[in-house]
């Protein structure tokens, strides 16, 4: 097998692991730090907003990362220069993902105690910043998780959703070179669906991957049987990702429970294809997954196990019986929010010597990162080693 498909592998295996660095997330640091530490962890892929600034942002840390797999190894990471897949979001309708909230400052009052700021994760709304000289939401920063609206005392915080324009976004997205799609839907928008298949459609053959993301909803598995109907047959592999409870994962171990369940209930509904975890997963999903008896074990795993042949070109031969992999996204960024913290105050308090520090270039912080990202991504990737 090439290195190109070694991401599909770790589907295969059931060791897959990928992060989401957010659908409407765009700011363009962060998504090069995150996608460098991840990288270097061992991620089998990268999930950004279809923005081609962001892409390239994506694209640079990628780069970035291969040239530093030899110091990776000696370190006792196990990277050894594959690149993960790059993937980009894109939405057939309203969705919390594809959102950023927004509200005028000089409606604060004075006397408020701001509690949108604090319990913002993303760090997007501030106050009489000296950095941005600036007050409100930091757009490129807000991902749209919706918690800054009901503490507002005030009632003043509101949201904005966008829409993918299947016949703009579709051709350019899908000319800079991305490896995977991801398509959110929720039940009862075949006709939206396809739509934006229609238009993403004469591109597909060149996809290594397409992942349909989903919420539970009455009728769900039927609703995603009408779309296998609709996409099939396939050149890419497939994934179902369940989407349990939408960027929640750094609230406490407990949001994982929702999207264990649905990846329950989507293997039970025996699509062909992967089923991957996503919406409120952190530390606590492989541990839960593996209580219950949900992830392959490394030995006698059956269809798609090790010692297989791999056709990494076709998507799941058969329904599976375990859950492929997992998606991080508010955990996994929450994680790294120290160290990408540093990394801008140090860009503030040598502003005059050297502006937009980049992680590779702080030695110590670099490896900080890739040891914490490290710490989530071998959660899953263990369970395959020997």
């Amino acid at each position: 097998m090439t290195d190109l498909f070694a991401p599909l592998q770790s589907l295969k295996q059931g060791d897959w692991f990928k992060l989401i660095c957010g659908a409407s997330f765009q700011h363009l640091p962060a998504v090069r730090s995150l996608t460098l530490a991840y990288t270097l962890a061992g991620a089998d892929c990268i999930d950004v907003a279809a923005d081609p600034a962001v892409i390239t942002a994506a694209q640079a840390g990628l780069l970035v990362a291969k040239s530093l797999a030899k110091d990776a190894q000696k370190r006792g990471f196990d990277y050894k220069g594959n690149s993960p897949f790059l993937m980009v979001s894109l939405n057939d309708g309203e969705d919390p993902h594809f959102r950023k909230a927004e509200f005028n400052p000089t409606e604060c009052p004075t006397n408020c105690l701001r509690p949108c700021e604090r319990i913002c994760p993303a760090q997007a709304i501030v106050f009489n910043s000296i950095k941005e000289d600036f007050s409100g939401v930091v757009s490129e920063k807000c991902y749209g998780c919706g918690r800054c609206i009901p503490i507002c005392p005030y009632d003043i915080i509101y949201t904005n959703s966008y829409m993918s324009t299947p016949g703009v976004i579709a051709p350019l997205v899908m000319s800079t070179g991305v490896d995977a799609v991801e398509i959110h839907t929720k039940v009862g928008r075949l006709a939206e669906f396809e739509q934006l298949w229609q238009a993403i459609s004469p591109w597909a053959d060149q996809l290594k991957l397409l992942a349909i993301s989903c919420p539970d909803g009455e009728g769900m598995t039927d609703y995603l049987r009408a779309i296998y109907n609709l996409i099939a047959p396939l050149k890419s592999a497939l994934i179902w990702q369940t989407d349990g409870r939408s960027m929640s994962g750094d609230i406490g171990d407990g949001t994982t429970i929702a999207t264990v369940k649905l990846g329950q209930k989507v293997l039970a509904a025996k699509l062909p294809g992967y089923v991957q975890l996503a919406g409120g997963t952190n530390s606590y999903t492989v541990a839960k997954l593996k209580a219950m008896g949900l992830l392959k074990e490394a030995e006698g795993q059956g269809a798609g196990g090790r010692g297989e042949k791999f056709s990494p070109l076709l998507p799941a031969p058969c329904p599976p019986s375990s859950i492929s992999g997992v998606a991080y996204g508010s955990y996994a960024r929450v994680l790294l929010s120290p160290i990408l913290e540093q990394l801008e105050n140090k860009e503030v308090s040598n502003i005059n010597v050297k502006a937009n520090l980049r992680l590779e270039e702080d030695e110590v912080l670099l490896w900080q990162a890739v040891e914490l990202a490290h710490s989530l991504v071998s959660q899953i990737k263990s369970q395959q080693e020997h």
